[in-house]
């Protein structure tokens, strides 16, 4: 479990990095902007050389013609030479040239105090010297961010830049020698190119020695996978860091005479986020299992962590495959105990027998209840073995999230409760069940608010006079408390126990730029109208409650591509060491770019 922290901890450092690099005003305010700085950016250029009255028409008139010819140059490069990219639209591109003018502006004001005291020449320097910058500039986050091939990419980062550099020129006809300043602006050309890519090869060497490959590369894929939902680039990258592994697979179903249910529980974990990997497998697991066998299906979490994530779409449809072609075996065991719950004040375990096999969840809420290890599953099955049975379906119910926890702490008193909460039920009596299933989906809850697409499903079990409730949400944890309040609606229903999951989806996961880069449920979602659905579909479920046989099955799915927790965790810092590389090379590099330029510019 510290792993699995220790991990989330990484993923999500990893993923405020990359989606802070588009956090962009909206394209009205971006126009606003630039006006004001293209504005005053000429008034200050044009005063720094003569300043009067008349200037300050100048001024205005070199503002707003510097302003025209940003606009006119995104709208440019947007429609010809980026039209083709997946990541710069009209507003990226304006927000682009925006940053470039905040760059170069803090150049100009600098030429104008300088001018002050040395003379008008040094506002034309500074000037020029923030034309270099910008260029520097765009080089590096075209280079970073855009899929564009090299002549594109190049058209695009000095187009612009070059563009408003002609007014300038038009100013200092009468304060520089416009053929050196010509000049100057190949040679800015030259050295921003090298100094661009000194800096982009030194922090491509980071990913490289981490993961074997380039940061930037990564970065790349990143970005097309959060602007433009692009998975299959970042899951390139994954494919060539995975290795290949035995994935268990524990489905249980019901088979009554009217509807089946199935509860399948992949060793596979559901990440690492958005739509990359293995982060959408409840949802089409659970749909393809629907599909099939026109049955109820969920996908509850097993016990394992991010070091199971698969790589990629393909490997999803393998594992989904498989499990559907082995679903069809016979449901035969007709008795089931009832329901129970141990709990010890930290951990809690939940438990049902079926015949010669045991079905039971683990949670530690309203303490965090996070990923457990498989060395749980382990222990949980030879106890399940003292007590003759054959099989035995280990969950984590994942359904509070309140901080951190001691693991130590919680892998002990999760044993404990193991073993009371089996003794427990094997000393029960089994008797004939029935079970009644339903899925709702409730359309005003998004993935941004933290509801996967497989929305709500509800199992009812009826034994003896005991119903209880499995109730999975797909989600991403849940808010602490929550399990409780729905526990205690349900009440009202007549269900005396129950139990709520879920499935721990990464769907979820980096759409939002809030501390955890996902909402758990009930974070933003109405607490009441979340209950009111799982009311809904508790009571659908029991309208339709038939006797039933129950069946399960342990299934090994052989030579899986999964990540590997090391590689993932590799990524995930990643970032984090790049950030460190760049604070550490930016001043001396540039400061050394900086005096070259400045070598040529004390001629102008």
């Amino acid at each position: 479990m510290a792993a699995g922290e220790v991990f989330n901890q990484h993923l999500d450092r990893a993923v405020k990095h990359y989606s802070s690099l588009f956090m962009l005003p909206s394209y009205r305010n971006i126009i606003l902007f630039s006006a004001m700085i293209c504005v005053f950016g000429g008034l200050l250029s044009v005063a720094s050389i003569s300043f009067s009255y008349g200037g300050l028409v100048e001024g205005l008139l070199l503002g707003f013609t510097l302003f025209l010819v940003t606009l006119l140059s995104n709208y440019v490069l947007s429609a010809l030479v980026l039209r083709h990219d997946a990541i710069y639209n009209l507003r990226r591109t304006a927000a682009l040239s925006l940053y470039s003018w905040v760059l170069w502006l803090l150049f100009i004001f600098m030429g104008g105090v300088t001018a002050a005291f040395f003379g008008s020449v040094w506002a034309v320097r500074l000037c020029l010297l923030g034309f270099s910058a910008v260029l520097i500039l765009r080089f590096i986050v075209l280079y970073s961010t855009s899929s564009v091939g090299y002549k594109r990419f190049f058209a695009s980062s000095v187009f612009q830049p070059f563009s408003c550099l002609i007014p300038f020129m038009v100013l200092w006809l009468n304060t520089a020698d416009i053929k050196i300043v010509f000049l100057f602006s190949l040679y800015a050309l030259v050295i921003s190119i090298l100094s661009s890519f000194s800096f982009i090869y030194l922090l491509n060497r980071v990913g490289e020695q981490i993961v074997g490959m380039p940061s930037l590369a990564i970065l790349k894929a990143f970005l097309l996978n959060w602007i433009a939902d692009l998975n299959a680039p970042f899951e390139s990258l994954l494919e060539k860091l995975s290795e290949e592994k035995d994935v268990e697979v524990s489905v249980a179903k019901f088979d009554g005479q009217k509807s089946k249910t199935v509860v399948a529980v992949p060793s596979v974990h559901p990440g690492p986020f958005k739509n990359i990997g293995s982060s959408f497998l409840p949802f089409m697991l659970k749909t393809a299992l629907e599909k099939k066998f026109n049955c109820v299906a969920c996908v509850p979490l097993g016990l394992l962590g991010h070091e199971l994530d698969l790589t990629s779409q393909a490997q999803n449809q393998k594992v989904i495959n498989y499990i559907a072609n082995s679903v069809n075996f016979k449901a035969s065991e007709a008795e089931a105990t009832p329901f129970i719950k141990a709990s010890n004040g930290i951990a809690t375990a939940s438990c049902q027998i079926f015949g010669e096999s045991a079905l039971i969840a683990f949670s530690l809420a309203p303490k965090t209840t996070e990923d457990f290890p498989q060395e749980l599953g382990l222990f949980v099955r030879k106890e399940a073995e003292k007590h003759g049975l054959q099989s035995c379906i280990v969950i984590n119910a994942h359904n509070s999230i309140n901080g951190a926890v001691n693991s130590k702490e919680a892998l002990d008193a999760l044993k404990t409760v193991a073993i009371t909460g089996m003794e427990k039920a094997a000393s029960l009596t089994k008797m004939p069940f029935k079970v009644g299933a339903s899925t709702l989906m409730p359309n005003e809850f998004s993935l941004r608010d933290g509801m996967g697409p497989g929305g709500i499903t509800a199992i009812v079990v009826e034994v003896g006079d005991q119903k209880a409730a499995y109730v999975v949400v797909d989600g991403n944890n849940m808010l602490s408390g929550l399990r409780e309040k729905i526990l205690s609606a349900l009440n009202s229903l007549g269900i005396a126990e129950g139990e709520v999951f879920t499935t721990d989806t990464h769907s979820v996961n980096a759409l939002t730029l809030n501390e955890r880069g996902y909402h758990p449920i009930g974070e933003v979602i109405d607490h009441e109208k979340l209950i009111g659905y799982i009311k809904d579909a508790v009571n659908a479920a029991s309208a339709c409650l038939e006797p039933a046989k129950f069946g399960c099955r342990s299934l090994t799915i052989p030579k899986v591509r999964v990540i590997g927790q090391k590689p993932l965790e590799k990524l995930c810092i990643l970032p984090d060491k790049a950030v460190q590389k760049a604070k550490k090379i930016i001043i001396p590099l540039f400061a050394a770019t900086f005096l070259f330029l400045m070598s040529f510019l004390l001629f102008v």
